[in-house]
């Protein structure tokens, strides 16, 4: 099955691996942080802040793999300290009001100074 990498400059970006990838009608969306793209910094230092940044960034690559937020099918959340579970679900919800789709959280196991949660997510396109 053939794939094709998905590339867009409304998230943050790394040579070492690729935004996303489109394989068999499903995107599949590489961990993401809460960095601005425009200014390559955290674009806040909450759990809320840099979640919904993060959410946005996923959502700029879906689209740019001709997606949208409802075709997301999967997604998981890493988050630097479990505390921040009830702030990240409360920006979680602003983005998946009705019928979220499947979703899991953990510890984020690499310490990136500043960063607080890490989403990847899979959406189908069918």
């Amino acid at each position: 099955m053939p794939r094709t990498t998905i590339s867009t400059s409304g998230a943050p970006s790394s040579p070492l691996y690729a935004q996303g990838v489109e394989a068999g009608g499903h995107i599949y969306v590489s961990g993401t942080v809460g960095i601005d793209p425009s200014t390559g910094e955290l674009a806040g230092s909450t759990i809320e802040e840099q979640t919904r940044q993060a959410l946005a960034n996923c959502e700029a690559i879906l689209e740019a793999g001709g997606a949208t937020l409802d075709d997301v099918v999967e997604v998981g959340a890493l988050l630097h300290d479990p505390d921040d579970f009830p702030g990240f679900n409360q920006e979680w919800a602003r983005w998946f009001p009705t019928d979220p789709p499947a979703r899991y959280a953990a510890k984020l196991g690499a310490v990136i100074p500043g960063v607080l949660v890490s989403i990847r997510l899979e959406a189908f396109k069918g």
